[in-house]
């Protein structure tokens, strides 16, 4: 079992300081694994998952039935509730739980969904609970050879004097198989291809259409077929709406429904001091990765999912404000990715797969910022440098640079 040890250590600074915590992320993304690992540290826990027949009638019957707890040792016992969420009046349930018992025990909330964007339920919890998020495995936590936080702030170029022998195999696994556990694990191909069959699927027809009211899943389906091939490039709405005759606003709901269920994410624009920059749209990229065919576009996707991984995890912990964004001008010049702390431009990321020189739009962007730049690469096993006039730019394979990432 993978032990998941970077999650492990978020988890111990935020239960420090809070008794109840949110566990969010994808469905198959190893959240139950997880939570057992965080059990192992306390003699008395409890595990509760509304999807369980008897565990709903437990909770409907009798509010405060995680007091029946068997005990083995001292401490707070540890309170899981897994999928919660689906409980109509989860929210209220969850405040009444906290202000009552709070000193008592630990909560340990998991769900599929965006935890903390669910409207239905009433009060708000704000204040009660901090969240982080668990998602499939990427290259820095596999290659465990990540670079301390403030290291990698003070120095977002420096690359590791010696690597991983397994990163650049690593690498090419998680092209084939995708971070989900399941199929990385099993290291089959095949085994990737009978799990992609029925993950979105799955989900679709059973976890969204439980909890939303949309009811054309087929339509909801066969969008989720078609956005293979728009990754790297700035979503149009309008284009897919006419290739599914329906309307814009179901596309529109549609996206945002799989974003807030962990089948994908986006990003916007960066626009300040970008000549003429686009404002409006947005790109999006998906966790299950091998099912993008076009290999630059899978390449940049795999990019962007150990860039968000990061920057949630930073911003999990409480280090800033970090924020991902891709730049491009009404030229159609662009760079894929700018990581920005605290609203302001932090680091550009270009992914180019096989181009050993920085491209030169990356350099131009870069002088408009004034920020350090890197152009990763999909082969070699070196890095090189180059100058623009008073920044850097760092070539690098991708595997090599990413590895580092906190």
């Amino acid at each position: 079992m993978w032990k998941r040890k970077s999650y492990k250590r978020i988890w111990d600074e935020l239960a420090a300081e809070k008794a109840m915590i949110f566990l969010a992320g994808p469905r198959q993304s190893g959240k139950t694994t997880l939570t057992k690992i965080i059990a192992e540290q306390f003699p008395n826990t409890l595990y509760f998952n509304w999807d369980i027949v008897s565990h709903r009638e437990k909770l409907l019957k009798n509010s405060t039935f995680f007091e029946e707890v068997e005990r083995k040792g001292e401490g707070r016992p540890l309170i899981i509730f897994d999928e919660i969420h689906k409980y109509r009046d989860w929210k209220n349930y969850l405040k009444g739980v906290y202000d009552q018992f709070h000193d008592d025990y630990q909560f340990l909330v998991s769900g599929s969904g965006r935890l903390d964007m669910y409207q239905k339920g009433g009060d708000s919890l704000a204040g009660r609970y901090f969240m982080f998020h668990l998602w499939p495995f990427t290259l820095a936590e596999l290659g465990e050879w990540a670079t301390p936080f403030k290291q990698f702030i003070d120095d977002p170029l420096r690359i590791m004097s010696s690597a991983h022998q397994d990163l650049q195999q690593i690498w090419k696994s998680l092209a084939e198989l995708s971070g989900f556990p399941e199929p990385y694990l099993s290291g089959k191909v095949t085994t990737w291809r009978r799990w992609s069959g029925g993950y979105a699927q799955q989900l679709i027809r059973e976890d969204i259409r439980d909890i939303t009211d949309i009811k054309s899943s087929a339509a909801m389906e066969t969008l989720y077929h078609l956005l293979p091939s728009k990754v790297s490039s700035p979503l149009s709405i309008p284009s897919l709406s006419r290739d599914l005759q329906v309307s814009y606003n179901s596309v529109q709901n549609w996206i945002s429904v799989f974003e807030r269920f962990f089948m994908l994410f986006s990003i916007t624009p960066w626009t300040a001091r970008i000549t003429r920059a686009i404002q409006k749209e947005r790109k999006i990229y998906l966790f299950d990765t091998p099912r993008i065919m076009d290999k630059g576009a899978r390449f940049e996707n795999m990019v962007a999912l150990d860039l968000w991984r990061a920057i949630t995890s930073w911003n999990d912990m409480g280090y800033g404000n970090f924020s991902l964004h891709f730049i491009k001008n009404k030229e159609q010049q662009e760079v894929d990715f700018l990581l920005a702390r605290d609203n302001e431009p932090f680091l550009l990321i270009e992914a180019k797969a096989t181009e050993l020189q920085p491209s030169a739009t990356l350099r131009k962007f870069q002088q408009a910022l004034g920020v350090p730049a890197v152009q990763l690469v999909n082969e070699g096993e070196g890095y090189r440098v180059f100058t623009n006039g008073e920044q850097k730019i760092v070539v690098a394979p991708a595997w090599l640079w990413l590895a580092g990432l906190p």
